[in-house]
């Protein structure tokens, strides 16, 4: 199958991560992934190691001009379409499948891949919060009220999980088209295993944050809460990533208070080694979709701590983690942390109950399954509307 992949490979944030896997895992299986994105000419060929990409002799890659792009949203320019309509033209795939970047070129796809007899898949996975606790969720829930009449148009529209279907059918989205395949993570890449990074580290008790420093990610609460709790110094909190707040995190909290700063990490295997050597995981995010970074922990065994936000309460349900309230980020990790590093048999009886729950709802392997079987069916209905 030739499929036009219209997606996001810069700056990094979750999308760029979902079309790497997901583009890879349909290289492995014999697909030819065409690759549309928003780029300069000196973006272009520039992939990471791990994209298969360019091993790929009947793939193409293909730039499309645009003014503005952030991790967030992205503004085309005004030939943008043209160059798309253009590119699938000659192209000539079999569907076009959009992650989609938050573009004024989304609302525009139904329109543009209808002209070309093409079938349009809609992967929609901005952040959110149900409840609109905050002045972030209320943003997102924004996004989602505006881009459900577009997204009506589309042939399916992936989301993540069954909350984020209900959201999107309830703005008027027909239930239908709507698919839930949640993302999902390599149990075999990412599994328990050896690593040094206590040691490195030296901690005995190792707690990871590993994802992007922005506000929406809430890490400030995460430290506040840890500063207040004057942890044991054996006890150590590694934050791996960087971004928008990084600057001004890390100048209000050091390794006096036991944190320890270890930047963006590039190197797949070098990230897994962290997980693997740590005892928890916390993601105390305002907003998610469904964080591939909890899901790689729930994979490496690491008992898991996140807040009921995105489908990230969902996934830890019924005992697979424990579930925050965005609101009480602070007063809840006071109390949790500690119990821990106090009875460490917690670890250990939730890190097997995370891995358990990965392998059965949140493998790779089954997801690009499902990502398949749906190709198939939008395929057939076209077909079928074609001869009608």
């Amino acid at each position: 199958m030739r499929i036009a992949w219209l997606g996001k490979k810069s700056p990094f944030c979750g999308n760029v991560t979902y079309c790497r896997e997901i583009t890879n895992a349909l290289l492995d299986r014999g697909h030819c992934i065409d690759f549309l994105h928003f780029a300069d000419e000196s973006e272009v060929n520039d992939y990471p190691q791990d994209l298969h990409l360019l091993n790929n002799l009947n793939s193409q890659e293909v730039s499309l001009p645009f003014l503005y792009k952030s991790t967030i949203y992205t503004l085309p320019s005004p030939r943008s379409s043209k160059v798309l309509i253009e590119s699938l033209r000659n192209l000539k795939p079999d569907l076009v499948h959009a992650s989609l970047a938050l573009s004024p070129l989304d609302f525009l796809l139904p329109e543009i891949c209808a002209d070309l007899n093409l079938p349009l898949v809609a992967t929609f996975h901005p952040p959110f919060d149900l409840k609109k606790r905050n002045i972030t969720s209320s943003t997102q829930q924004l996004t989602y009220q505006i881009y459900a009449p577009s997204l009506a148009e589309y042939n399916q529209v992936i989301v993540f999980s069954q909350i984020q279907r209900s959201l999107l059918h309830r703005l008027g989205v027909p239930e239908k088209r709507i698919v839930v395949i949640p993302n999902g993570v390599d149990p075999e890449k990412f599994s328990p295993g050896y690593s040094t990074i206590k040691q490195e580290l030296k901690a005995e008790r190792l707690y990871v944050y590993q994802g992007r420093l922005a506000a929406e990610k809430n890490v400030e609460s995460l430290l506040s809460a840890w500063r207040k709790l004057k942890m044991p110094s054996n006890c150590k909190l590694a934050i791996v990533g960087d971004g928008p707040v990084g600057a001004t995190l890390k100048s209000n909290y050091g390794s006096e208070d036991g944190i320890i700063w270890m930047g963006y990490i590039a190197d797949e295997q070098r990230r897994i080694e962290i997980l693997r050597g740590a005892d928890v995981f916390i993601l105390p995010s305002l907003v998610e979709g469904l964080s591939l970074s909890l899901l790689e922990a729930m994979s490496c065994g690491v008992a898991c701590i996140a807040t009921d936000v995105g489908a990230d309460g969902e996934v830890l349900a019924n005992g697979a983690g424990i579930v925050l309230d965005p609101r009480k980020v602070i007063s809840q990790l006071c109390t949790l942390l500690p119990l821990f590093a106090l009875h460490p048999e917690m670890i250990h009886v939730l890190g097997r109950k995370a891995r358990q729950r990965v392998l059965e709802q949140y493998s790779l392997g089954a997801n690009i399954t499902q990502l398949e079987k749906m190709y198939s069916q939008v395929l057939h209905q076209q077909k079928v509307t074609l001869r009608l």
